[in-house]
């Protein structure tokens, strides 16, 4: 069976992902991510432009303690992570579904230490361009606790630190920068 690079041709009853070309499977694994993030914002929106901000940030803290448990425990499930140390939530972060989105880079000191900095994030780049000062909402309460479902899926010791977390007032160099240690 050939591999497909993309679907343009005739309709394939028996079409199944595992035809497409590991490129194209990227693409498509990119174009979901993207995807994703777009529900995401579109559902808060939502629920903000009808009830108001307050009410928006409610359920997404809801959500995102619910969806990013389920998360963890499917795609660490999948490929099989397993571990109690900052190395092995770093493995996580390298395959979870949300990472494809953003640039960013993963500098682990040593198993227990290391320090997540995001360069690109396109919430917030929409965030800022907003204009309405979300930004610190979503970056000051609402990341420290999706950091912490990750870290402590792994090992409640660990500990997340925020380093660099907008708005952007006295930096420029990344969007922003976290890191994790557990002292053992």
């Amino acid at each position: 069976m050939a591999e497909l690079s993309d679907y343009s041709g005739p309709f394939d009853p028996a079409f199944s992902h595992d035809q497409l070309t590991k490129e194209t499977a990227l693409k498509l694994l990119q174009a979901y991510n993207e995807y994703m993030l777009r529900i995401d914002g579109f559902w808060y929106l939502t629920v903000m432009n009808k009830w108001g901000n307050d009410e928006a940030f409610d359920c997404d803290v809801k959500v995102w303690e619910k969806a990013q448990l389920w998360e963890m425990k499917k795609m660490s499930a999948v490929l099989n992570i397993q571990g109690d140390d900052v190395t092995t939530l770093f493995k996580y972060i390298q395959i979870s579904p949300w990472m494809h989105i953003y640039k960013y880079a993963l500098d682990l000191k040593g198993p227990n230490d290391g320090v997540l900095t995001i360069h690109h994030c396109p919430s917030l780049i929409s965030l800022e361009k907003e204009g309405t000062g979300r930004e610190k909402l979503i970056c000051q309460d609402m990341e420290p606790k999706v950091m912490g479902i990750m870290a402590h899926f792994f090992s409640p010791q660990i500990q997340v630190i925020p380093l660099k977390v907008p708005p952007r007032e006295t930096y420029r160099d990344c969007c922003c920068q976290w890191e994790f240690k557990l002292d053992r």
